[in-house]
Order: C-alpha cells, then structure tokens, then sequence
C-alpha cells in the first residue's frame, strides 16, 4: 500500500501582502511550505511528498525544501492537483494538502488514513464556535455546520476518477469532487493548529500559535598549552607566555559555547560540522564556529538569551580580560554584555589544569526556540 502526500504550493499568495508567495515567506525560521513537508516526510505511514508549485518557482523551492520532488501546476488549485495526481506513479492513498496550513499533526494523518479503510475520502473539520448570520444579518444555525480543513486524504484511483469527471467548474475543494461521484468522504477531527494563513497577520498569529519553548545544553572542552602558540580565550588575544594548541586557533572558551549551542538544536558537536582532519581549518578562527552554531539556531526561528562561560586555569589570570571576553561573545552572538557571563576558577592545582598543562572551558547556553508541533 503506497501512500503519498501531494502538497499545492502554487499559488501567488498576494493576499497577505509578503515579498514572497505566502508558501515559501518564513514562519518561525523557515519557509512556511518547510513545516507541513517536513510532517509528511516524518511520518511513518507516508511513503513520498510530492510537491506541486508554480511556474519559475524552482529556485524558491529549492531554497525552502532542498531536494524536495515537485512538478508545476496550473493556473488553479483544481489544475494543480491534477497535475500532482497524473505525476504519481503507482500509489493506492494520496493525501492532498494546501500549503498555507503550515502546522500539520501526526495524529490528523493517522486519522485521515484510518477512514480510507471505510471510505473514498477523508477530511478533517472543526466545528463552528462563532454564532452565524447570513448577509440580511439573520441568524443561521451552526451545529449541523463544520469548518473544512486539509489534508484530505482519498483513494487515488477515486480521486483521479473524480478529477477526470468533474464538470462543474472550479472546486471549492476535493472531496466535492469526489462526492459528485457518488464517493463517501468520512469527517475527521481537524486541528486548530491547522489554521490556513491567508491575510496580513496571519503569520504573526500562526507564530504566536506554535507557541515558543526554552532550552539550555551544556559544552565543555579541553587544549593543551604549549611553548610558541597564541593564547585565544573568548575570541580575545591574551598576552602570556603559553598558548593553546589545536587543529584552529584552539579557543578553548568559543568551543565550549560552540558545543553548548549546538546542542540545543541537537545538531551534534564541533567536531562533526568541523573535523579536525580536514586541512581547511588548521589555525581557523573559532569565532566562525560559534557563528555558524548560531546561524544553525536562527535558522530554526531560535534565538539566544543567555551564556554563562566558566574558565578553569592557573593561568593567565583571568579577571583582567574577564570584560574584553564578555564583550567578545556578545558581539560574536548578537547578544548585550550583560546576557554574557565569564568565570574562573582554579582546581587547587590538582589535575592537568592545576598542573598548568591546559585550560579547560565549561558552558551552558539558553535558547528561545519555536515551540514543538507535537
């Protein structure tokens, strides 16, 4: 049983008023066609995404989702599914879903696919909570009335067959298609989540929605001293005697934040977006580390809010760069001074460090992140 997920995305978008189509406009650090691919492509039950966007759109797509399988579609909604539908080889469940309702489930998935098993179609709708009038501003009842979300999933070949016979003109969605047939299309529970963005301020309150979640991930790292090296603390040049030595400029301070940053987002440690096999780096300046890390932060809506830095040596002492090193990270991370905190301790010469073999650095970094879906 093949399952596919066919994404719209090609529309034009002009009425939210962005630079951009609505699809590809960022929404909480990627574009907003990023999140609901990412749902399908996550989900166990759904085999291929396949996305459908409009003429000389590539470019826009391969920057929002690089790599994703996409046709062109038509001048409307109806032609751009069928143009999704005859690009699908051999699936028996297809999912069609509009790009602009961003926040998909896995649970509205499980739902959908689960009716397929007594029905044509499924969609998922939510009940109308407003009280209704019509345009002579009398009231219309609402229980018997439900709002039409997507994705709404179908038998391909019921919804191919549709497509094919459908004479009525433009289709307010598929499963209208689908029931003019003489298909059954089951209702679901929808999700709030799955608001469509449509108006100016719309993304703000998509935004708002998701809602935002805090982390804090600890980095620690560790370099030898040795005669004949520069000695880089905190991207700061300090006078000694000794410096540290490693693959780059070996900062032992901005690795340490480096890691601590990459770990709230769980993208690994320096050395896997940095190895220390590879020649490019021999005497790097580690300041691009940390700002590569914070870019990988940004790059999920993320921001940073606090550093907190702890310098383990018997030397150099470290109160008299301590204001020169806050300043530092600050500028590297786009963060005020006082978010940026330094310490230093000694060990009571005791160990490597307490020996003067090395500096060790600990850091725990807080972000602010987009909420989880889930």
């Amino acid at each position: 049983m093949k399952t596919v997920a066919l994404i719209v995305a090609a529309g034009k978008g002009e009425r939210t008023g962005a630079a951009l189509p609505k699809q590809y406009a960022p929404l909480a650090g990627r574009a907003m066609l990023a999140w609901s691919h990412q749902a399908f492509g996550d989900h166990p039950a759904i085999d291929e995404v396949l996305v459908v966007i409009g003429a000389g759109q590539e470019a826009l797509l391969a920057a929002a989702v690089p790599g994703a399988r996409h046709v062109t579609g038509g001048a409307t909604r109806r032609e751009s599914v069928a143009a999704g539908l005859a690009a699908l080889d051999g699936a028996d469940l297809v999912l069609v879903h509009d790009a602009a309702r961003p926040f998909l489930s896995a649970a509205v998935i499980d739902r959908l696919i689960a009716a397929l098993a007594t029905h044509d179609g499924a969609v998922p709708v939510l009940p109308v909570a407003d009280t209704l009038v019509n345009a002579d501003g009398a009231n219309v009842p609402r229980e018997a009335l439900r709002r039409v979300q997507t994705p709404q999933a179908f038998r391909f070949a019921t919804l191919a067959a549709a497509h094919r016979a459908w004479r009525g003109g433009e289709a307010t969605d598929d499963a209208q298609m689908v029931r003019a047939l003489g298909g059954s299309v089951a209702l679901v529970q929808g999700d709030t989540m799955l608001e469509k963005i449509t108006y100016p301020g719309d993304i703000a309150a998509a935004e708002a929605r998701l809602g935002r979640e805090t982390r804090s991930a600890l980095g620690f790292d560790v370099h030898r001293l040795a005669d004949g090296e520069e000695l880089w603390l905190g991207g700061v040049l300090i006078p000694h005697h000794q410096g540290l030595s490693g693959h780059s400029d070996a900062d032992v301070a901005l690795h340490a934040i480096t890691d601590a940053l990459l770990g709230t987002i769980a993208a690994g440690d320096i050395g896997m977006h940095f190895p220390p096999s590879d020649p490019q780096w021999r005497g790097a300046e580690s300041g691009q580390f940390l700002r590569h890390a914070l870019s990988l932060v940004e790059a999920r809506g993320g921001r940073v809010t606090f550093v907190d830095l702890t310098l383990m040596c018997e030397a150099p002492k470290i109160g008299p760069h301590r204001d020169t090193i806050r300043a530092r990270i600050g500028e590297l991370l786009a963060l005020p001074v006082e978010r940026v905190s330094v310490k230093a301790t000694t060990t009571e010469r005791l160990g490597f460090t307490g020996r003067g073999e090395g500096i060790a650095a600990q850091a725990i970094v807080t972000v602010d992140l987009p909420g989880a879906t889930w």
